[in-house]
């Protein structure tokens, strides 16, 4: 019996055919539109965008997607405003890119202002085609990534512009917690144009070429008097040290987009799926040695913080967030035997670490964006207390303090305290302590918890006894010296179950990660309700 592979092919050849020439016509007509929007609205354009160092729309997309994965959508689209001379420039896109593509074969969507087509200002068409890949990028569960260039609403196009931004702040608000919105920030942004990052869960802002503002300088000066530059008033170091809006700040757009790229890596795709896992090869139970010696054993020494993250995190490498503002806690991605974790830590070098306003409103988004993507968190405890003082008192320290308390409540992830040195009064509480739901709590042997330091504690604890002694000085230090050895020796809060270990520094990292992959599968019950009611 002959078997089909085997037996010639005897079926006929099917006829030659031919596309019609009127067809032809038109797919030829078809590939000629798409080069003209390809290049773009014209050469001279396109010099004046480089000549202020900025690459151009379709240029910043190539450099953030893997190569060849872009996919336009609605590229011929064209605006259909009449009147104060729109009706003789039509330019397809209508000054916005949409799509889709890769980064490291992962799906993305992302839109990208053209600062040359009408300055990249949003009209009623252009606003359609983000609703439209905002809609898509929701519904595909995948992040979301704005290139925004853009003038704020287009004043030719009047209430429809401003319409136009309802619907991406309403959709940016509807999305936040389900998919990661990532906002780069490449050129002067106004009013709506910069609501809509501070939406979003990240933004990324570029040195010298960037501005972000509700009304420019010349609104500025005309309604105040005050005369003021673009940089002055939203530049990049301006919302990178002092507003805290910006979380990355770069000095060149190609590296900002590759860390862009790398901050993706560390997101799951979205609020249903496990952040991506990556073998570093770096061992789990790698020892931290160093740092006995990286980690002062007196309370009052100052240290840098990110040597220690240096140690824990795979390879020494990590993502921090906000690096430039409020520097007395640290925020970072990383990955611990190559997952994802979310690091926050106290940094002595900076107001010894205190807790104050800017520092729990950073540590507390954070928490809360760890949180809605189910990465991890751990929490490294070197904390005197708050910041103390009647400025920190009359902005709101309890107010804006409760936020940081607030979010480690509500968080239902893995959660893994680890105590270095002290950890004194509320800022204790709040650092994620067991009291407040750490699934586990961990201490080396240097540690201190208590009420206050041991002075201040003595001084109101044997305040009589001090002023009754012959020698004041040497009662006091002879009781602080009691009330240490007593109340804050590293095994206090062991023996009373408010801490789950002591442990050698060396194993800090394989601690971690032992303790992480137990609770990899954790699940949290919550109460139902519509949402919680955050300190605000």
């Amino acid at each position: 019996m002959t078997r089909v592979n085997d037996a010639q092919d005897s079926t006929p050849a099917p006829p030659e055919t031919s596309i019609p020439q009127d067809m032809r016509s038109r797919v030829d007509q078809l590939h000629e539109k798409r080069r003209t929007v390809h290049d773009g609205p014209g050469e001279k354009a396109t010099e004046r965008q480089h000549a202020k160092g900025k690459l151009t729309a379709r240029e910043r997309i190539e450099a953030l997607l893997d190569a060849d994965s872009f996919v336009e959508v609605e590229g011929l689209r064209r605006h259909r405003a009449t009147g104060f001379g729109l009706e003789r420039n039509r330019p397809h896109t209508d000054g916005v890119i949409t799509g889709w593509g890769k980064i490291d074969d992962r799906t993305v969507f992302v839109y990208a202002h053209d600062f040359r087509v009408f300055g990249g200002s949003l009209g009623e068409s252009h606003a359609q085609k983000i609703h439209k890949i905002m809609d898509m990028a929701e519904t595909a569960g995948a992040p979301l990534i704005s290139l925004n260039d853009g003038a704020g609403a287009r004043i030719q196009e009047g209430v429809t512009a401003l319409a136009g931004y309802g619907g991406i702040f309403s959709r940016n608000v509807r999305a936040s917690g389900v998919i990661p919105q990532i906002s780069v920030m490449l050129g002067p942004c106004a009013g709506g144009a910069a609501y809509s990052p501070a939406l979003t869960d990240f933004v990324f802002i570029v040195r010298d070429i960037s501005q972000m503002f509700i009304t420019g300088p010349e609104v500025v000066e005309a309604v105040t008097g005050e005369a003021v530059t673009h940089d002055e008033l939203g530049g990049a170091d301006v919302h990178s040290t002092r507003s805290g809006v910006a979380a990355f700040v770069h000095d060149d757009e190609r590296e900002c987009l590759e860390d862009v790229r790398y901050l993706v890596s560390l997101l799951p795709s979205n609020n249903q799926e496990t952040p991506p896992v990556s073998d570093s090869g770096d061992p789990a139970d790698r020892r931290n040695d160093s740092l006995t010696e990286l980690v002062p054993a007196e309370p009052n020494r100052s240290y840098d913080m990110r040597a220690v993250l240096d140690e824990v995190a795979d390879d020494g490498d990590y993502l921090e967030v906000h690096q430039h503002w409020a520097n007395n806690v640290l925020c970072a991605f990383a990955r611990i035997d190559g997952h994802p974790v979310g690091l926050i830590a106290n940094q002595p070098q900076t107001l010894a670490g205190a807790l104050d306003i800017n520092a729990s409103e950073k540590a507390a988004r954070f928490v809360h964006t760890c949180d809605a993507f189910g990465i991890p968190l751990v929490t490294l405890v070197d904390v005197p207390g708050f910041l103390p003082g009647t400025d920190q008192e009359h902005q709101g320290i309890i107010r804006h303090g409760a936020k940081l308390l607030y979010a480690y409540c509500s968080a239902s992830v893995p959660r893994v305290q680890v105590i270095l040195r002290k950890a004194y009064g509320g800022a204790y509480i709040v650092m994620d302590s067991r009291s407040i739901g750490a699934d586990v709590s961990f201490t080396w042997p240097s540690n201190e918890i208590a009420v206050m330091g041991a002075d201040g504690a003595a001084n109101i604890v044997f305040r009589k006894e001090i002023a009754a002694a012959e020698d004041p000085e040497q009662a006091r230090a002879d009781l602080t010296e009691q009330y240490r050895e007593e109340l804050m020796h590293p095994y206090y809060a062991a023996e009373r179950g408010l801490v789950d270990d002591v442990i050698d520094p060396a194993e800090t990292r394989h601690v971690l990660a032992r303790t992480l992959e137990m609770l990899r599968r954790k699940k949290a019950s919550l109460p139902h309700r519509r949402h919680g009611i955050p300190p605000m």
